[in-house]
């Protein structure tokens, strides 16, 4: 039969444990919560512009263009890193937006980091073009 006195030797030694686990699961690194960020396509003075024009961000970020001014509007990805095709073209909207507030979004999950840029269709020849770069 246990003691008294060993039974709260016990006690104390699972208590102890159970702190310094938790003191250690304190220091581990935490992943950083994934963030969303907003472009306006066209500005708000109904300039031909995404809004803004070059965006940092990290990988697991998630992008969303929204229709503001002048529109119709798309997002298609010209340049990533590595020039790899598909990946450009999973992250291209290429239908056209004709409503306001119309919003298509991109997850940055499982890319390389790098610069991607990217233009709007009826409007790349009066310089509504973008940049996203993503952090590794």
């Amino acid at each position: 039969m246990l003691s008294v006195s060993s039974l709260v030797k016990r006690l104390q030694l699972v208590l102890l444990s159970l702190l310094i686990g938790l003191g250690v699961l304190a220091f581990l690194p935490h992943p950083a919560a994934a963030e969303t960020y907003t472009v306006k396509m066209g500005s708000d003075k109904a300039q031909l512009i995404f809004d803004p024009p070059s965006l940092t961000i990290n990988q697991g970020d998630t992008v969303q263009w929204v229709n503001n001014k002048v529109y119709p509007h798309n997002v298609v990805f010209d340049k990533v890193p590595g020039g790899d095709a598909a990946l450009a073209a999973k992250l291209s909207h290429k239908a056209l937006l004709t409503a306001p507030k119309q919003v298509v979004e991109s997850a940055f999950v499982d890319v390389p980091a790098g610069e991607y840029t990217y233009y709007c269709t009826p409007h790349r020849g009066a310089g509504m073009v973008g940049k996203i770069i993503v952090n590794g």
